[in-house]
């Protein structure tokens, strides 16, 4: 990455803190953007908080790096960075009003001193809390010096009425004088509320057996106390609309939401009250979660915000998942769901799953800008037709792995509205045979132009099934990543693999498998991928030495030998170089 002339100086600038609050004053706003992605850069968590405390636009946005020479932001920096928001919400300088969060966890554990998307989401419903409280605290004092002023005001009028009494006694006009008795404004506060002050004229009650005028006062005092916190309490049981949102928020924070069964409570608070910061959220991710949890968590969710929605680990099962979806439908931005490991076991017949398999395919259809839909281990063998023939719109990302398809399933597939969008596709273990692989070659001649991933990982890929579908697999001219690992391939079919390969020019990742000369002997003829995944390689390193000779002599024949990384490792490889240029 080329850094600009006014990057190289902003980082130069960072090298020095001693005297930031001096000059910072002085700095044009042009240039605080700068010096923050310098400050990030350089894990300058001081300077990160005053820069955001005193930020000079109405936005600022913070997202991670996916670039692979960049490291993702330091863990201080992001803590540094929440902070200073709290701070600027009293600080005169400071105009931010959106601040963009979404991005910016690091899913890369292997990274040190990074945030995740867990620690986050705690992070930022901290502070979301941690404002509310100082905005109650604020206002709580407010309205302390308000009654205080009341309780003064009180005093010398009631001193002054007293005298007025003992004056107007001893007159001739001494009972008109009585009838003539009111009191001007009460002031009222609402701690609770929006700290606004309320004044209104209460005339005092012309009760006989209520006697002075501080008593009847204080009885008056009561009722609007009351009256106001039962108004309070209705708002709070009705739910806040978002004009009761826009009128105490400052700051909107717009951030991709991590919700498991720990973090649950910390995240319905922050969602039910509004604040001076709002959390609105982008991309949902839930794990482990019952689908009530999830109905709820969706209720408090800003409408207009949310853009993906992923449910991990969560024992929905048909009729959990059919209540869910109809709640999507309201998210008109909706364009992402995935579904991993929710327990949607259709292998066992049960009562009333197909009347739950089409409320599921009413619901899909009801998010009408749907664009990636991912169903991971949900094992549904011959309904791939019913789920998705309710869309209204083609889907451009489909991942079906573990999904037990059948060759019923990739026969729709190939012939449907979705085929001739999809750019990124995975069917890893789906067992693939020779019924099944001409719908596969339809649906990768459907998709030959707008193809750009495509796993095949564990899909039983024999040396000759790949010789059948490399002719397919070669039209596809727009294919950036290509994964077949855990397929049982020899290293002659892989040296085949690797020819037709290096010929696609747009191709940047190759995850390859194993031949089947570098495992132990003991395997049977036709290996399983978790046979292929627990079996042991051989000691000697001469097998694998050959392997990677032979590949390297084939790249450097087709000059692919420095911009197409070809690797065979499942852990440390990494999916973005397929969209690094």
């Amino acid at each position: 990455m080329v850094l600009s002339l006014v990057n190289l100086c902003a980082r130069e600038v960072m090298n020095d803190l001693s005297s930031s609050p001096c000059w910072l004053s002085c700095v044009p706003r042009e240039l605080y953007r700068p010096l923050l992605d310098a400050a990030f850069a350089q894990c300058r968590p001081l300077a990160v908080g005053e820069l955001v405390q005193r930020w000079p636009e109405r936005t600022l946005t913070v997202v991670g790096s996916r670039k692979l020479d960049q490291c993702p932001p330091n863990r201080l920096c992001v803590q540094a960075l929440l902070l200073a928001v709290v701070r600027g919400l009293t600080d005169k300088r400071c105009c931010l009003q959106v601040l963009g969060l979404s991005g910016l966890q690091c899913e890369n554990g292997r990274v040190e001193d990074s945030m995740g998307g867990w620690s986050l989401t705690v992070a930022l419903c901290s502070m979301v809390l941690q404002a509310r409280a100082a905005a109650s605290r604020a206002h709580r004092r407010d309205g302390e010096r308000e009654r205080k002023r009341g309780l003064e005001a009180e005093r010398e009028r009631g001193g002054t009425i007293k005298r007025d009494r003992g004056t107007i006694g001893h007159g001739k006009d001494s009972e008109e004088g009585h009838k003539e008795e009111e009191v001007g404004k009460i002031e009222c506060r609402s701690n609770e509320g929006e700290g606004t002050v309320c004044h209104e004229q209460v005339l005092l009650p012309e009760d006989d057996s209520v006697k002075g005028v501080r008593r009847r006062m204080e009885i008056q005092r009561g009722k609007s106390s009351s009256e106001l916190k039962s108004n309070t309490s209705n708002n709070n049981s009705n739910g806040f609309s978002d004009q009761d949102w826009d009128q105490v928020v400052v700051v909107h924070v717009r951030a991709d939401v991590f919700v498991n069964s720990r973090s649950w409570e910390r995240v319905r608070d922050a969602l039910s009250h509004p604040g001076p910061l709002r959390l609105e959220c982008c991309f949902l991710c839930v794990e482990e979660l019952s689908a009530p949890s999830i109905a709820s968590l969706l209720g408090l969710l800003p409408q207009h915000d949310l853009l993906g929605v992923d449910i991990r680990y969560s024992s929905l099962g048909v009729s959990g998942l059919a209540m869910l979806l109809p709640l999507l439908a309201p998210f008109p931005q909706l364009h992402s769901l995935r579904l991993h490991y929710c327990n949607l076991d259709l292998q066992r017949t049960q009562p009333g799953q197909q009347e739950a398999l089409q409320d599921m395919s009413k619901g899909l259809g009801s998010l009408k800008k749907l664009k990636r839909l991912c169903l991971t281990a949900l094992r549904l063998p011959g309904h791939l037709h019913l789920l998705l023939s309710s869309l209204s719109q083609p889907l451009e990302v489909l991942e079906l792995p573990y999904l037990c398809l059948t060759s019923t399933d990739l026969a729709y597939l190939s012939c449907s509205q979705h085929a001739p969008f999809l750019r990124e596709l995975d069917l890893s273990e789906n067992w693939l045979d020779e019924s099944s692989l001409p719908s596969l070659c339809r649906l990768l001649g459907q998709a030959e132009s707008t193809l750009t991933q495509l796993s095949l990982c564990g899909c039983g890929l024999s040396d000759s099934l790949l010789e059948a579908l490399l002719p397919s697999l070669s039209c596809c001219r727009a294919l950036r990543s290509l994964r077949l690992a855990l397929n049982p391939l020899s290293r002659m079919g892989l040296l085949s693999l690797a020819r037709t390969a290096a010929g696609f020019r747009s191709l940047r990742l190759l995850l390859y498998p194993n031949p089947l000369e570098e495992y132990e002997p003991g395997l049977p003829a036709l290996p399983s991928s978790a046979q292929l995944l627990g079996w042991p390689l051989l000691e000697e390193a001469e097998g694998r030495n050959l392997t990677l000779r032979l590949l390297d002599e084939v790249l450097s024949s087709r000059g692919r030998s420095r911009d197409l990384l070809v690797t065979s490792d499942l852990l440390n490889y990494s999916p973005d170089l397929a969209l690094d240029d």
